[in-house]
């Protein structure tokens, strides 16, 4: 009897000039949808970012039609895997930013950061002389991150510049390391920085997750686990399914602690949402999630599972 392959799970960015955005959408599209590909790609006129999954010879295809346009030919990728399909649809997208942060003409292409593979990254951040700086919102930077990283507490990445101007005397003449899930964020966080006049900014590279994936966990300095985007809500070191959930109500990911509250009613209320809803808003999720459990009894899954917020 043999084994069905895993899902493929391909984590993607590139910053390019991309004058030509708008008419690579259709041809994705009809790709991905022949390919049995799921989840979401972003389009835009500073390049691509996305996380779509599937079987090898559909990431395979859809990879190879990206590289194939000159502008994003030096794409990368991380991979990791999944038993089932941890998205619910295809969405691809055109967008003003691939990465929302709101500061006009902060260009990665022309001005970024120093790349620290995961391997020297625990080294510089040792460093007394290195600020460490968590750029993801609050709530992933709760659920894991590096030890002695400062947490910004934004809601959103649009939030972010405006705590660097506010602690700009704190940060003058320090060494700046910054990371984020998979290094998106920081390509713009790094930009950003170094246009306010910051020489020694540096970023990992590949993120967290090729952090937890390149460094043995006996020497991890990492705490905790990572949030990223899909159905697996987190993962832990060697991209291990984590294990927290998602509140279906609020989407907030939930530690099996704050599952285990009174408070907490499986795909209707958390902690963090008690008393945010009406009376209705209850019945609604309440009868979204007989419809879930419904479809999972029958071997199914269900649309109410998701839809996911955007990385950043």
């Amino acid at each position: 009897m043999t084994e069905t392959p895993p899902i493929v799970v391909a984590a993607l960015y590139h910053f390019a000039r991309l004058d030509r955005y708008e008419a690579l959408k259709q041809p994705l599209a009809e790709l991905c949808c022949r390919q049995g590909l799921k989840g979401t790609l972003l389009l835009a006129s500073e390049g691509v970012n996305g996380t779509l999954a599937g079987p090898r010879a559909g990431i395979d295809a859809m990879l190879a039609f990206l590289r194939a346009q000159p502008e994003l030919a030096g794409l990368e990728h991380k991979e990791s895997f999944a038993d089932t399909m941890p998205f619910y649809r295809l969405k691809v997208r055109l967008k003003r930013e691939i990465v929302t942060m709101g500061v006009p003409d902060t260009d990665p292409t022309r001005i970024v950061g120093t790349y620290v593979a995961p391997e020297d990254w625990n080294d510089l951040i040792a460093d007394p002389d290195t600020v460490v700086i968590d750029t993801r919102n609050d709530y992933e930077v709760k659920i894991g991150t590096f030890e002695g990283a400062v947490n910004p507490q934004t809601q959103t990445f649009r939030e972010f510049p405006d705590w660097v101007r506010r602690n700009e005397n704190a940060l003058r003449g320090k060494k700046i390391a910054m990371f984020c899930t998979g290094g998106i964020r920081c390509e713009k966080a790094t930009a950003f920085v170094r246009s306010l006049g910051h020489e020694e900014v540096y970023h990992l590279k590949g993120g967290i997750l090729r952090y937890l994936e390149t460094v043995p966990e006996p020497a991890s300095t990492w705490n905790g686990e990572c949030f990223v985007f899909d159905e697996r809500v987190a993962v832990g070191h060697g991209l291990s399914l984590g294990t927290h959930a998602l509140c279906r109500a609020c989407r907030h990911p939930l530690s099996p602690e704050e599952m285990a509250s009174p408070e907490y009613r499986e795909g209707v209320q958390c902690p963090h949402c008690v008393g945010r809803f009406s009376d209705a808003d209850r019945a609604r999720f309440a009868e979204r999630q007989r419809q879930v459990e419904l479809a999972h009894r029958r071997g199914e899954r269900h649309i109410g599972d998701g839809p996911w917020p955007a990385d950043g």
